[in-house]
């Protein structure tokens, strides 16, 4: 059975149809589980990336092709050829403290992926990113494409991850287009990310409001984010990057709220003055480098910059270049997260 978002999403882009055969790294994750479920519905052939027996299943199951292999090490060529295009979507997403792990899965793994793609004739490449890339601590409002990468990164995953930018940039040729996506706040069906994370804090006590939760976030439905990539690799122009969202901006604590609600649980009103957390997050990432990462702290700038301050996305240049509109609305989404929980 397709899901009814992953059906509107394969409805919405019926027009676009510029390649068959596409090849998806991190095909057993939430973001290319989905991936597969939205290509297949669209009739395309998945090859997907697994690194064990059970991601095999996972993938196959949903009608990709499964391709055992590690970004890290083997041949990636091999498995590409016949492969029209790319969709890299493996990364390692952590918000502690920075690691080596992290650093080599996101910058050397890219590299791995787009030279492996370079050399396969693989003829068109979207790479997924994140608005992690600009986090610093400070809010981010309204922000569009211009915005600069800053000089200073909140931690590991966003330095990684504009590094990986950068990487997957440098492959941009007329031979190989490569195009940038970044979603933020990726949420819906199926989620094994977010919103088990803010289900288990809730339950055990841990969850608060960073002083009170009312600053906006741009957010992103699974089946959104299937369709930017769509009309990315339809539509998308090599070396340009574009912000995805749902559309407007809500309340974090709004949106957080009705997460939460949709697996049946109360909303806290507990809260945490910003001032507070930020030291918190500063001296928990001090301890971990002074110790050489022997101390794993509760919180990470990295942790605080992604969920304490505004992010909100201006997303007009992939409405006017990708063609990009959302087919979900948050409500719709809840909607579904309400009536179906298999997260």
């Amino acid at each position: 059975m397709i899901d009814k978002s992953i059906a509107a999403a394969a409805a919405a882009t019926d027009k676009y149809v510029p390649f068959r055969r596409i090849f998806v790294t991190g095909g057993s994750g939430y973001v290319g589980r989905n991936l597969i479920r939205h290509f297949v519905a669209r009739g395309f052939e998945v090859v997907a990336l697994v690194r064990s027996e059970a991601s095999e299943q996972v993938v196959r199951t949903l009608g990709a092709i499964p391709h055992r292999g590690d970004i890290l090490g083997g041949d990636l060529v091999a498995p590409m050829v016949g492969c029209e295009a790319l969709v890299h979507a493996a990364a390692d997403t952590d918000h502690g403290p920075a690691t080596e792990r992290q650093r080599q899965v996101n910058e050397a793994g890219t590299r791995a992926v787009m030279e492996a793609a370079s050399a396969s004739g693989v003829r068109k490449a979207v790479h997924l990113s994140t608005e992690s890339v600009f986090a610093t601590g400070k809010p981010l409002v309204n922000v569009d494409e211009t915005l600069p990468l800053p000089r200073k990164f909140a931690g590991g995953y966003s330095r990684s991850k504009a590094a990986a930018e950068r990487i997957a940039l440098d492959f941009n040729s007329l031979e190989l287009p490569v195009v940038v996506l970044r979603p933020r706040f990726v949420w819906g069906r199926d989620d094994t990310t977010a919103l088990p994370a803010l289900v288990d804090a809730a339950q055990s006590g841990k969850f608060a409001w960073i002083s009170g939760g009312n600053y906006l976030t741009s957010t992103t439905h699974i089946a959104n984010l299937c369709v930017a990539v769509d009309q990315a690799l339809a539509n998308g122009r090599g070396g340009e990057a574009y912000f995805i969202s749902d559309g407007e901006p809500v309340a974090f604590r709004t949106f957080v709220s009705a997460l939460l609600q949709t697996q049946g649980l109360s909303v806290t009103e507990k809260s945490v003055p910003r001032g507070v957390v930020r030291t918190v997050a500063a001296i928990g990432d001090l301890l971990s480098r002074l110790s050489g990462g022997k101390i794993v702290p509760p919180l990470t700038l990295q942790s605080y910059a992604t969920s304490a301050v505004e992010i909100s996305l201006d997303i007009s240049k992939a409405r006017r270049e990708l063609d990009y509109r959302p087919v979900i609305s948050r409500e719709q989404g809840l909607g579904e997260l309400r009536t179906d929980q298999h997260w």
